[in-house]
């Protein structure tokens, strides 16, 4: 009778708490309130393309997107589930949250004037991706690779280029994907053989290359290649294509040979929505209307009405209270929270089926999802618990390895706790950080271990890698590889010797290799991580000058990661981005500004603040920024103790790339792939000039051997 009166009271509460939720949920509609993520990723949206007067109804700050009708914007209850801003003439660039719209199936910026890059942050369950005929350069991010659900993706008309890389094994849902009339080059992609409901592909006008046997076995109904740099023999499968156009190209005359070995697509169904050939429409999202707002319909009286229906709910809801009050007391007042409890875990189930899950996402070898399962808004996460990728230590063990956490075993101190040199008894030497108790954020022993699951699945060569944990005895410790040769910022800071100063190229290759590491985090990692810490102090030297990023997800130990001010972070002021200051909100973005001090640090030799030096020139950037884009004085700034060495042209390139990361506002810095792309290119440029004639003149300074340099990479 005891269970029975316990099952029927937690009955009771869950009805209760359901219906109350439901109540509050039908008024957040009627009243027209806007999940407040989504307002924020729109209003970067607007700030980003200038804040087009076309935009009727869009604010830079506040507003209410679902309440207030704004021009092509489609919401169900408090999301938004559509963008259509077609043909309005629209510039600028798209932004850079557009992360946060996980309801958002349809994105159409399409017959713009859109420039910058493709966001690497995209609306992640969308369907229906149209950015063509607009001005976006660079190649396609990564990050589409984890957009399961996309079912056409148009980029066509654009000035995009460099090759596609393998990010297509898990779009099984797409059926029509059009990049033409664009710069594309390099071969196909392998993955291009998994999408196994693919009807409707267009790859004209660009500079592709290699052969088509990779879209041998798809199940395509429209195919154009024309006017590429394709060769080889037309795979037999393809030339029964209905719609198939390949002229412009170099393909072999005569039988083909055997076919290559192929492995088969996975299994998948036939394509459900034929597109038409062309830049044609994309399949329908559901019925809804292709423009205006989904509460558009919502007159006065339907509204009073919704309202008046509220308010019966709401009385309902304390009829069910009373009578839950009652039954507790003729239960002998038995405690109730068991019922919370299932409603609330019910909820969470029930939120986490409407989101796209990020278990089972591939990725290149060596590159590793960091969370596992979306589940709700404003990045609130429910992570299905995976193996840990590193090794448990006790803490005797390291209490061995480090003489009982001794003094002269000390190399550092990081954001969360001290650093200490490790020697095992087999040899090996590891770093060891000892997390300080007090800086932990941890509920409970589990979210300590889930933070160590994930730091142990970032690979990446220039990240280090975490290698092992300890968790017993109330100690957290987190045990890594042991980089030989220090870190940047006393490189740069404390080298007395001036032989053993950086070269440029060394610079060159410190400010390449920590890009890529953050390149990996913001745009591999989904979703993305923020490294909120980076400065010199964090960016370790090997014996070869390759640099390696520590305290790599170790953000998520500490309490309020978003809005944390540590001890630590007050001495890293000089690398925070300006919105950090003003509202304790730390992005990618912000790391993208720290990136930029820590160029300036390596350019000038200089520490991002230095009380010793005259005010004016105490905050690097402050001084550092006019002064960018001006050759005679930018020369002056150089760091002495590089003696002149280095090529004027790259040494421009350089303070070309800081000046966008130091930009104040973040929208307008760039992702960390173009800062990659920059490098890269500045690097080859050097590498060509240093190939031609000794007397160019080009250069006014002395040349080092960026031979060598190239061949580093």
């Amino acid at each position: 009778m005891a269970s029975g009166g316990r099952n029927s009271k937690r009955v009771c509460w869950v009805m209760a708490e359901t219906a109350l939720i439901a109540a509050f949920s039908v008024m957040r509609v009627a009243l027209g309130a806007t999940n407040p993520s989504d307002v924020q990723a729109l209003q970067s949206m607007y700030t980003s393309m200038n804040n087009p007067s076309q935009l009727t109804g869009w604010k830079s700050s506040g507003g209410d997107p679902c309440g207030e009708a704004w021009k092509g914007i489609t919401c169900e209850g408090p999301a938004v589930v559509a963008i259509r801003l077609s043909g309005l003439g629209l510039s600028g660039n798209i932004g850079y949250l557009l992360s946060n719209l996980i309801s958002v199936t349809t994105l159409d910026v399409s017959a713009n004037s859109i420039g910058g890059s493709i966001p690497y942050q995209l609306p992640p369950n969308v369907t229906m991706l149209n950015l063509s005929g607009n001005n976006l350069t660079g190649g396609l991010p990564y990050s589409i690779s984890a957009m399961t659900s996309l079912n056409y993706l148009n980029i066509s008309r654009n000035s995009l280029s460099e090759s596609l890389v393998d990010m297509f094994s898990n779009l099984l849902n797409v059926a029509s994907m059009d990049f033409s009339f664009n710069n594309f080059s390099g071969d196909l992609p392998n993955s291009f053989s998994s999408l196994s409901n693919l009807s409707t592909l267009y790859l004209q006008n660009n500079q592709f290359t290699g052969s088509l046997n990779t879209l041998a076995n798809l199940p395509l109904t429209t195919l154009n290649v024309a006017r590429n740099r394709f060769t080889g023999w037309i795979p037999k499968e393809l030339t029964s294509i209905p719609n198939f156009i390949y002229d412009g190209n170099s393909f072999d005359n005569g039988p083909a040979p055997p076919p290559p070995p192929y492995t088969p697509p996975p299994p998948g169904r036939r394509p459900t929505h034929p597109n038409t050939p062309g830049s044609g429409s994309p399949p329908s999202s559901g019925g809804k209307s292709s423009s205006g707002n989904g509460n558009e319909g919502l007159g006065t009286g339907a509204k009073i009405g919704i309202i008046v229906g509220s308010s019966i709910i709401l009385l309902g809801v304390i009829a069910a209270f009373i009578f839950c009050i009652r039954s507790k007391k003729k239960n002998g007042g038995v405690g109730g929270s068991s019922g919370s409890v299932v409603s609330s875990s019910g909820m969470q189930e029930h939120r986490g089926n409407s989101v796209t899950s990020l278990s089972d996402q591939k990725i290149p070898p060596g590159d590793l999802l960091m969370v596992d399962r979306v589940t709700g808004r404003n990045g609130s996460m429910s992570k299905s618990r995976s193996p840990i990728k590193a090794t448990p230590y006790t803490v005797a063990s390291l209490q061995s390895a480090t003489n009982s956490f001794s003094q002269e075993y000390l190399i550092g101190e990081g954001s969360v706790g001290r650093v200490y040199r490790a020697e095992f008894s087999s040899g090996k030497v590891m770093a060891v950080k000892k997390i300080d108790n007090a800086a932990l954020s941890l509920q409970e022993e589990g979210d300590f271990m889930e933070a160590v699951s994930n730091m142990s699945r970032l690979r990446h060569p220039n990240i280090v890698s975490m290698a092992g944990y300890c968790a017993e005895h109330g100690q957290h410790l987190l045990v890594s590889e042991y980089i030989t040769n220090g870190n940047l910022h006393d490189m740069l800071h404390f080298v007395d010797d001036s032989s053993k100063a950086l070269s440029w190229n060394a610079r060159v290759k410190v400010a390449l290799g920590t890009a890529r590491a953050l390149e990996y985090l913001h745009e591999v990692c989904m979703p993305p991580v923020v490294h909120r810490n980076l400065k010199s102090a964090n960016i370790l030297l090997d014996g070869e000058f390759n640099p390696h990023l520590s305290d790599c997800g170790v953000a998520a130990l500490t309490p309020n990661p978003e809005r944390t001010v540590s001890a630590q972070m007050v001495g890293s002021f000089g690398y925070s981005a300006p919105e950090f200051a003003l509202s304790g909100i730390y992005t990618v973005k912000s790391d993208v500004y720290s990136f930029g001090v820590v160029m300036l640090e390596l350019l000038t030799g200089r520490k991002p603040l230095d009380s010793s030096r005259a005010r004016s020139e105490q905050s690097l950037v402050r001084w550092a920024t006019p002064q960018l884009h001006d050759i005679d004085a930018l020369a002056k700034m150089v760091d002495p103790t590089l003696n002149g060495i280095y090529p004027a042209k790259s040494l421009s390139r350089f303070a070309d790339v800081i000046a966008l990361c130091v930009q104040p506002e973040p929208e307008f810095r760039p992702p960390m792939s173009e800062v990659v792309q920059a490098l890269v290119r500045l690097m080859q440029r050097a590498s060509v000039v240093k190939r031609r004639s000794s007397d160019d003149a080009g250069f006014g300074y002395k040349t080092p051997d960026y031979e060598a340099l190239e061949m580093a990479y």
